[in-house]
């Protein structure tokens, strides 16, 4: 295991925070992936936390899996450009499947890797999240 992500286990004992499954996976980077659901509007958002031995540290969720169309791609890129232009700590995209994603890259080196830190951007997700997911997912749905 790499050393952010004992670092991000320990924090987690710390912090009784039990929501996180983890994968550690064998290559080079020794990456450990942490899933968990963000509970938005009574929707469990996929959400994926990747540790590994390089600089960066990925956050993503999965907003809404395949529902960007020719008929509202238009509208939903507006809204995301949107939020990419008012939000520093995460982006939105669109990936191949049509799928909403938003992700967090932070880098930190192992030594540097401050937990609390993962938690403060998780959680301004997660308030942006509670504040705009409706309004989103009218541009998905065209309401």
């Amino acid at each position: 295991m790499n050393k952010k992500a004992e670092k991000w286990d320990k924090f987690l004992e710390d912090n009784k925070i039990t929501c996180f499954g983890k994968e550690e996976m064998d290559n080079e980077i020794h990456p450990v992936l942490y899933r968990a659901f963000l509970e938005v509007k009574g929707q469990r958002l996929p959400s994926l936390l990747v540790l590994d031995d390089s600089i960066y540290t990925m956050f993503q969720v999965l907003i809404a899996p395949k529902v960007v169309t020719d008929a509202n791609r238009e509208a939903i890129n507006k809204i995301l450009n949107g939020y990419n232009g008012k939000y520093k700590v995460f982006k939105y995209f669109v990936n191949g499947t049509n799928d909403i994603c938003l992700e967090s890259c932070m880098p930190a080196t192992a030594d540097g890797f401050d937990p609390s830190i993962i938690q403060a951007v998780i959680d301004v997700v997660l308030k942006h999240l509670t504040d705009e997911y409706p309004n989103l997912m009218k541009e998905v749905w065209g309401n």
